[in-house]
């Protein structure tokens, strides 16, 4: 097993045994704790806190891939090519407006709870997948296309046997940005009443207690790079599976 492997995996177990155990860590965390304060958020339950999250992220993410990858589709084929500023401009409408904006507007509509933090992950995680989808879609060796066409598939076996398949890579990499900037973007959710990590950072920040800012963020951090790690492991993979080299 290689060094760097090895490394991933004692973090990812380290991370398991904090959010299952995280009593057995109280040691770790007493040195940032003052005038009696608890070193361990007790509160609510860590592990539960962090499937919300990533369930939060997940579900935010599958539906700004879809339709973003869909936007893509459609703007790079003849009949849809003048949608592509209208696209552009539906996914430049999550980076306009901070997180912050988009859930004060969206709890007046949806209240309080999950629901604001997923349109607002959403909404930001919208372009870069579709920025990403774009350039893959736009970018494939002519020859592989024409020779596609050559054999007599029909645009939609191109597209489904050869462009998108392809495109994977380059998708994948817009993907693995949007996730890591919701896996941090979700914190603020628990300013909503989202269940999220946040909640623990919130309560650090509140009580001033260092050691919940601390874990809360550790674990965060963790997740995000362990993560980036992963989908780029997957990206450098499906390249070489296509033959492909990783973008400049």
């Amino acid at each position: 097993m290689r060094p760097s492997l090895i490394v991933r995996v004692g973090v990812l177990a380290l991370l398991v045994a904090f959010v299952t155990q995280p009593e057995s860590f109280a040691w770790a965390f007493e040195p940032l704790t003052r005038n009696g304060q608890p070193a361990i958020y007790t509160q609510n339950s860590l592990i539960n806190l962090t499937l919300s999250h990533l369930a939060i992220v997940a579900v935010a993410t599958v539906c700004a891939t879809l339709l973003a990858v869909g936007l893509a589709v459609l703007v790079t084929r003849p009949f849809g090519a003048e949608f592509l500023p209208l696209s552009r401009a539906i996914a430049n409408l999550g980076q306009t407006f901070p997180p912050v904006a988009v859930l004060a507007l969206a709890v007046p509509v949806l209240g309080f709870g999950t629901g604001p933090t997923l349109v607002a992950l959403f909404l930001y995680g919208l372009l870069p997948i579709l920025e990403n989808a774009l350039t893959g879609l736009t970018t494939l060796p002519p020859a592989v296309t024409e020779a596609a066409r050559g054999v007599g598939m029909t645009g939609w076996q191109r597209l489904l046997d050869v462009e998108l398949p392809l495109a994977t890579p380059v998708i994948l990499a817009g993907i693995r940005l949007s996730v890591v900037i919701s896996v941090a973007t979700a914190t603020i959710g628990s300013t909503v009443a989202a269940s999220t990590l946040g909640e623990v950072i919130i309560a650090g920040l509140l009580t001033n207690n260092v050691a919940f800012i601390a874990q809360g963020g550790l674990v965060v951090g963790i997740i995000a790079v362990l993560i980036y790690d992963a989908l780029t492991g997957l990206e450098a993979s499906l390249l070489q599976r296509t033959g492909q080299r990783r973008p400049a």
